[in-house]
């Protein structure tokens, strides 16, 4: 259409449908009987051959002259006078250009158009919908596919659309839970499930096995209690904060491949992520770990802190009580190897009861006892077993890594170890060196934020801005930022609130890390930012922050109930917050700060001295 507006005879129902379907026709071609009987059957032969040839006329005046051709009794249309978006949309994914496609949808093949006096046009055009739907939808949901693979949250909108143009869809369905799943929206997921064994009950149909097992895997995800301003029905785009995973696509292909393969295969492997704190390792973390849960495995996880390194064995025992006792399998584990864990561990000793052990048994060393434990719960299924920060984690528990390694080397279990590069440990140096050579796995390093990788935070962040406003916000952030994403996205989400930008960068100081940063350091921003972002907390948990910033590097819950004085019921929707907030990460029943720096930005500005006073005394206090 020379790209200008239709001509108004061209919009006229009975011409359009002409056009379009001499362009989905075989050879473009059909012969005026056929046509007649198509779209004017109710009208005498007379009639509707002068009506055909009334359109063929509006045709040639609205397109150009040579758009229809007659010859004889054959009515074409000229190959290259007319294109539908449905031609571009079948090259596109019978060469498997998914993104590109999913561009095209914008809904059903002619949606709205009828012609309610030419029944057998009608047919054609409902097995049109449907052959037209079936490749949308396959569409949508393998570029929501990939979209998921990078952790782009578009992917959610894309299943979505897919959903919505066929709600009887088990892909788009199992897509669209998925998606929502992995963005913390749970209870969403679940909704649309049971809004399609509705629809399924209701066409007599019984629900996939397929879809069944999902929603069980997701049903059996905490969920998380949230207040009304981070609903999702509410909250969007930067308010969230739950931000893209920009410019890791690669990183996160290459470790869900890795632990794909171990998961496949029946064998372990090892991954170690390296990167400066915010760089967002533990966000690669999490991302693993929802994967692993939806499709079937089980996870546990420990976060090592500085004050670890004096503690023997205490890395070990955090994997122990961070999601392992919930990973199916566990209770098949060696007597001595349970017992072990129930004397150390309250919720261990809570789930098995304590038995009085041996003396032998005291000699007994944590890294086999876990071993054990990783054994019995591999043999069951799938498992993925992480540490972060390994870097402060004391010396006997990454000393028993690589053994624990071949302890389970013909078992599906994925070691995970998160490191900072600054801080030298040569048990890390050590694996990192075996990893891919007598060690199945990957090493992956994770550098700052590219400009180009924050303008995708600022488009997530920004959608309706115009490029030239968006240019501007993207360059700020960046140079504020230093490209670390954990203070982009403070810096968008307290612009997406109404801070402005103001006063120049001049930092980060040459060789220095996040961690290595005091808070007089950072740009005013960033300062600012945090203080945006824990104003924007409820009050429950901006009072629960402060006490886990003061009280240490990780806290364990029923101190955090004792000094926050808060019920059980108020204190988990305040830590609940927290942690979709990204305010503060678990593993097991404790929680820390997310960043250090983070913490010192809080403890400088946001505390009081009586404050630190009151939660240090209540936190001595024994019940």
């Amino acid at each position: 259409m020379r790209g200008g507006p239709a001509a108004p005879e061209l919009l006229w129902r009975k011409n359009l449908a002409l056009l379009v379907y001499l362009a989905r026709s075989p050879k473009r071609t059909r012969t005026r009987d056929h046509l007649v009987a198509l779209l004017w059957p109710d009208k005498p032969q007379s009639s509707a051959r002068h009506s055909l040839r009334e359109a063929i006329r509006a045709l040639r005046h609205a397109v150009g002259p040579d758009v229809v051709s007659v010859r004889g009794d054959q009515v074409e249309l000229t190959t290259e006078s007319v294109t539908l978006d449905v031609d571009r949309l079948a090259e596109l994914t019978d060469h498997g250009d998914w993104m590109a496609a999913a561009a095209l949808v914008g809904g059903d093949f002619m949606e709205g158009f009828s012609l309610p006096d030419a029944s057998s046009f009608e047919d054609w055009l409902a097995a049109e919908r449907l052959a037209w739907r079936h490749r949308s939808v396959q569409a949508l949901t393998r570029a929501a596919e990939i979209c998921l693979a990078r952790g782009d949250s578009g992917a959610t909108t894309m299943a979505l659309r897919a959903a919505t143009l066929d709600p009887l869809s088990e892909v788009a369905v199992a897509t669209l839970m998925r998606s929502l799943a992995l963005l913390g929206d749970r209870a969403g997921a679940l909704q649309q499930f049971e809004r399609y064994e509705r629809l399924l009950r209701e066409s007599g149909s019984a629900t996939p096995a397929a879809l069944e097992t999902l929603a069980a895997r997701i049903r059996a995800e905490r969920m998380l209690r949230l207040p009304a301003y981070l609903k999702p029905e509410t909250a969007r785009g930067a308010e969230t904060r739950r931000a893209p995973l920009a410019g890791r696509a690669e990183t996160l292909r290459r470790l869900t491949e890795t632990w794909a393969a171990a998961r496949q295969q029946g064998t372990c492997a090892v991954a170690v992520i390296l990167g400066e704190a915010g760089i967002g390792k533990t966000r690669l973390v999490d991302e693993l770990s929802s994967r692993a849960s939806l499709e079937g495995g089980a996870a546990t996880r420990a976060i090592a802190v500085a004050a670890d390194q004096s503690q023997p064995a205490t890395a070990l025992l955090q994997l122990a009580s961070g999601g392992l006792l919930q990973a199916p399998g566990v209770s098949g584990a060696r007597p001595e190897a349970i017992r072990y864990f129930t004397r150390r561990l309250p919720e261990w000793a809570e789930r098995f009861g304590v038995v009085r052990a041996d003396e032998a048994e005291h000699e007994r060393r944590a890294g086999p006892a876990l071993a054990d434990v990783i054994r019995a719960a591999g043999h069951e299924g799938p498992l993925l077993v992480a540490l972060d920060d390994a870097h402060w984690a004391d010396s006997e528990s990454l000393a028993e890594i690589p053994a624990l390694a071949r302890e389970v080397a013909a078992l599906p279990v994925l070691l995970v170890l998160t490191a900072a590069p600054h801080v030298p440990r040569k048990e890390i140096d050590e694996l990192r060196a075996h990893v891919g050579r007598d060690v199945p796995g990957i090493v992956v390093t994770l550098d700052r934020l590219t400009l180009e990788d924050v303008r995708v935070v600022t488009r997530w962040a920004f959608p309706d801005y115009a490029d030239e406003a968006l240019d501007r916000i993207t360059r700020r952030v960046f140079a504020d930022s230093a490209g670390i994403p954990l203070l982009v996205v403070e810096l968008v989400h307290a612009i997406a609130l109404g801070m402005e930008l103001v006063g120049q960068t001049t930092w980060p100081q040459p060789a220095k890390t996040l961690d290595q940063t005091l808070p007089g350091e950072l740009p005013d921003p960033i300062i600012a930012a945090t203080r945006v972002g824990f104003r924007r907390l409820s009050r429950d948990a901006q009072h629960v922050l402060l006490a886990i910033a003061v009280l240490g590097d990780r806290v364990a819950e029923d101190v955090i109930r004792r000094v926050s004085g808060l019920a059980d019921g108020p204190l988990g929707a305040a830590l609940d917050e927290l942690e979709w907030q990204r305010w503060v990460t678990t593993a097991g029943r404790s929680y820390s700060v997310v960043a250090r720096i983070t913490r010192e930005v809080i403890l400088r500005d946001m505390v009081t001295a009586g404050q630190r006073e009151r939660f240090l005394e209540l936190a001595s206090k024994t019940d």
